[in-house]
């Protein structure tokens, strides 16, 4: 490879782990290492809020289970200056804990013990996720008189507001507008949004499908807009065809 096809390569992803064990921190940082990341280390809270304002990693690894300031807490703090993916790790596998850790503003969990090959394909399919998306036709789609998507800011704007989406809560919108009309598997739907590795994890594609609902639906309880097949997967009214939108 040429000097000028190396400057012009696109730089490693750096990840930020945040763990108080040192082993843990050894044990991700020689997988990531060997899978071609750069890494930084911080070992509570603080250092961790520290790391992602003076570096911008690109996704940060961060633990639950810290004294005196926990992950909850940190990923909050974080999340008041970045919207930095982020994948929590926990010893405990309780599903109140993971919808805890989403609902704050995390991208992914890793319950503890893990392998090294489900670390670094969570790590990637995060990744995957966070890409920019490719341009639309058109950068504001109107749905109806409510209803339109800002396919550039990531926005949906309703009755004029403007409400920005997180990556994967829009990649999932526009996965279902893309297929208005036809109902979308579960299974296609997890694994163009999150990635193959997360055809069976049909609580994420619940909880976010919650989220579009908060974010878009009149009444969440009663959808107009995203209708669930049940047995099936989930349908995005079909607008185009003039499709009114009915009461789940």
């Amino acid at each position: 490879m040429s000097p000028s096809s190396e400057n012009n390569a696109a730089p490693r992803p750096l990840i930020l782990i945040v763990d108080d064990e040192p082993r843990i921190i050894r044990f991700v940082r020689i997988n990531l290492e060997m899978e071609g990341f750069r890494v930084l280390e911080a070992h509570n809270g603080l250092e961790a809020v520290e790391q992602v304002q003076m570096n911008l990693p690109d996704l940060v690894i961060l633990d639950v289970m810290m004294p005196e300031m926990d992950g909850f807490e940190t990923l909050r703090m974080i999340r008041e200056i970045t919207n930095v993916p982020v994948i929590m790790l926990t010893v405990r596998n309780a599903e109140e804990d993971r919808v805890k850790g989403l609902d704050s503003g995390a991208d992914d969990y890793i319950t503890k013990p893990f392998s090294p090959r489900e670390l670094v394909s969570r790590v990637r399919a995060v990744l995957r996720r966070v890409q920019p998306l490719a341009p639309p036709d058109t950068s504001v789609l109107v749905i109806d008189d409510r209803l339109s998507v800002d396919f550039n800011t990531g926005e949906v704007i309703i009755s004029g507001e403007r409400t920005k989406l997180r990556p994967t809560e829009f990649r999932l919108l526009r996965h279902l507008i893309e297929n208005a009309g036809w109902t979308v598997p579960y299974g296609t739907l997890l694994s163009k949004v999150w990635g193959y590795e997360y055809k069976d994890a049909l609580s994420y594609l619940r909880l976010y499908i919650n989220y579009l609902r908060e974010h878009i639906e009149p009444d969440p309880a009663h959808p107009q807009y995203i209708f669930t097949e049940r047995g099936l997967g989930y349908r995005f009214v079909d607008f185009r065809h003039g499709e009114p939108g009915r009461k789940d």
